[in-house]
């Protein structure tokens, strides 16, 4: 079972795209493997899974920089940094349920202002 994949599969696979393979390439955060018959780059199961977690990372909003510390950090470095996402997005998470509650709590008077416009 082969496990290279190309760049066309990795976006099919992963979503990268090409321009952000390329910057990944250029900062140092991944290489290809080896290339096919054709001269397209290949990429490993483990390049594919640094890929993945560099993609994770990015949708977690860690800067390339923080990113490129990750990869290679030690197993407790990464996970106390994903420890204080999770705690950003729980604060986050509240905001944005409390704005929610204040949001309906309005729609709701805006509600009973039209009924009694209609009486």
């Amino acid at each position: 079972m082969d496990t290279m994949k190309t760049l066309r599969q990795l976006h099919e696979s992963l979503g990268v795209t090409r321009r952000a393979m390329q910057g990944y390439e250029q900062e140092g955060l991944v290489a290809p493997t080896g290339r096919n018959k054709y001269g397209h780059l290949l990429y490993d199961k483990e390049a594919q899974e640094r890929i993945a977690r560099i993609r994770l990372y990015q949708q977690l909003g860690f800067r390339r920089k923080e990113i490129a510390e990750l990869l290679d950090a030690p197993g407790q470095v990464v996970k106390a940094a994903l420890e204080n996402c999770i705690l950003r997005m729980e604060q986050e998470q509240k905001k944005q349920a409390d704005l929610m509650e204040r949001v309906k709590e309005l729609v709701a008077n805006i509600d009973t202002q039209l009924r009694m416009e209609e009486m």
